[in-house]
């Protein structure tokens, strides 16, 4: 009967951290799924010119780095209001996204089609982005991109 005790003990004291791994997978799963939703929101918003969209994703406190320049929420969403809308689509080519407790790192490329002096243009881009969870959600609070040679 002792054996048959120890036994029960020992499986759960192996299966718990097993529960444990399993659970964290999803809810990195989750966090990634929900974070990749709003790197598409932040690209369909800029594509549009929407700062009332891209101003709810951003953190107040934003740097955002584009061709070495530092910028901050403001001047960043002053740039995406005063442009003309020329781009006309982006398209995200391959993110990795990297959960720490409440902070995530995403890294990837998009290609960007753009309309300048009536000729089409691509580019494409590497960035990384930082966010956080706040209390209202994630949070987007650093971010920087740099064209890629063509």
């Amino acid at each position: 009967m002792r054996a048959i005790a120890w036994l029960g003990v020992l499986i759960c004291v192996v299966c718990a951290p097993m529960s444990v791994a399993a659970q964290e997978a999803t809810e990195g799963e989750n966090t990634a799924a929900e974070i990749r939703a709003l790197e598409r929101a932040w690209s369909e918003g800029e594509a549009r010119n929407d700062n009332r969209a891209l101003d709810l994703i951003f953190d107040n406190a934003l740097v955002y780095i584009e061709y070495g320049k530092v910028m901050t929420k403001g001047e960043y969403l002053t740039r995406i209001r005063t442009e003309k809308p020329h781009t006309q689509q982006i398209v995200m080519e391959g993110t990795t996204v990297r959960t720490f407790g409440r902070a995530a790192i995403v890294v990837g490329v998009y290609r960007e089609k753009d309309m300048k002096d009536g000729k089409v243009s691509l580019s494409r881009w590497r960035f990384i982005d930082t966010w956080v969870k706040k209390q209202a959600g994630w949070t987007l609070v650093a971010a920087a991109s740099s064209p890629l040679p063509r």
